[in-house]
């Protein structure tokens, strides 16, 4: 086991984790209406072409565009209209030599025509024939066969997470089912003597738990199955009979609480002991959350969070959300939103470490601004009452009043 507690930076103390982590997916099948925000399990292609046939995207005439040619207000083209294209149906008809058939958007193009005018230019000479007061190009105003995806492309790789305009893609060919990787059971143990759960009253010296319900929402939103294992006292032997048996019947652990260096902290050593290679690190140059534990037991990701509800949110946010991700095969993960915006009050800092401080956005003046909300890691509600998170880097001593900062938002 390496020694504990040094420190490494947020994004090598991920990479270590991943070096150590080689998840297999495993599919499900599920309704693709079902399917947002799932990680697709392998390769989808296009069963066929879309659209299917030439389609109109104006409202107008099909024509064929050399009987327009030269056609102007002062010189307009005259067309003989032959029908009207059924919504829904083939046309009956052929469009021939200066002839015209009207059109409506996503009707299909009659054989015979190549392009649409738009009805804005055209005008009624007499029944059945119109003027063309402007000439348009084969193919015009015109979506041609798999001009949106082609018989046997590929529609979505394997490890793609499911955004809402990917199933309606799915639907447009068909797919009524789709292949995803199953979600990743993520079980969550609480630890600590003075923790006690939601529901009970907090007597003298306790506190509820917050971070099994705040991470496991945290998990959820990335795709993961919170499984809420309860509470256990600051005891090596009672942790470590609960960290055994939470994560044999799941595929990742997360312990709240117990990971600082203290006597009365056990967790590095329980997470140690639960399987192969162990504790990864113990240590992230980040505030809040520096004394966080990544170990990998047996090919399953453990993970110790400090205690305090805002450091746990933001170590859950570094490592957990990822990893819950990286189970499923992802490999477009949503990206995570930001902004940037002024600062309104001075923010300390120290070299070497990523902070990470909780921020209200207002509007001053057209500009948008970061109204830090100061407070301890423990006190939950500089969450509540924010919008995202000021991000300092960790090559900078503090930000300044009026510096541009990011802010990523929850």
């Amino acid at each position: 086991m390496p020694e504990f507690f040094t420190v490494l930076p947020p994004d090598e103390a991920l990479a270590q984790l991943f070096d150590h982590l080689s998840p297999t997916p495993h599919p499900e099948s599920i309704p693709t209406a079902d399917a947002l925000d799932r990680v697709t399990f392998e390769a989808i292609h296009a069963p066929a072409s879309l659209p299917a046939f030439d389609r109109s995207t104006m409202d107008g005439y099909a024509v064929r565009a050399p009987d327009t040619f030269g056609a102007s207000q002062s010189l307009p083209a005259y067309l003989t209209v032959v029908g009207e294209v059924p919504m829904g149906r083939a046309p009956p008809f052929e469009v021939k030599a200066a002839q015209a058939a009207l059109i409506h958007t996503g009707g299909m193009l009659p054989p015979g025509a190549d392009s649409v005018v738009m009805i804005e230019v055209t005008q009624k000479a007499r029944e059945n024939e119109i003027e063309v007061l402007k000439a348009v190009a084969v193919g015009e105003n015109v979506l041609k066969v798999g001009e949106d995806i082609a018989e046997g492309a590929e529609m979505l790789p394997a490890g793609h997470w499911l955004r809402a305009q990917d199933l309606g893609g799915l639907s447009a060919l068909g797919f009524t089912q789709i292949k995803v990787a199953r979600r990743p059971r993520v079980a969550l143990l609480a630890t600590g003597d003075e923790v006690v759960p939601p529901e009970v009253e907090a007597g003298p010296g306790q506190v509820r738990d917050v971070n099994s319900v705040s991470v496991a929402g945290q998990i959820a939103r990335a795709g993961g199955i919170p499984l809420r294992r309860g509470i256990v006292g600051d005891d090596f032997d009672a942790l470590k009979a609960a960290a055994e048996s939470a994560l044999a019947e799941a595929d990742a652990l997360v312990l709240s609480a117990g990971s600082s260096v203290s006597v009365r902290d056990v967790t590095a050593d329980v997470v140690d002991g639960l399987g192969k290679p162990g504790v990864i690190v113990h240590g992230v140059a980040v505030k809040p959350g520096k004394p966080t534990i990544l170990a990998v037991a047996d090919g399953k990701p453990v993970f110790g969070l400090p205690g305090n509800p805002v450091s746990a949110m933001v170590i859950a946010d570094l490592f957990v959300v990822p990893t819950v991700y990286r189970m499923q095969g992802c490999q477009t993960p949503p990206l995570r939103q930001s902004v940037k915006a002024k600062l309104t009050h001075n923010i300390a800092s120290q070299a070497g470490r990523v902070d990470f401080i909780p921020a209200r956005l207002v509007t001053r003046d057209g500009e948008l601004w970061a109204e830090p909300v100061f407070g301890k890691s423990n006190q939950i509600f500089t969450l509540v009452f924010a919008d995202g998170m000021v991000v300092v880097p960790r090559d900078v001593n503090g930000v300044s009043e009026g510096e541009a900062v990011e802010v990523r938002l929850f």
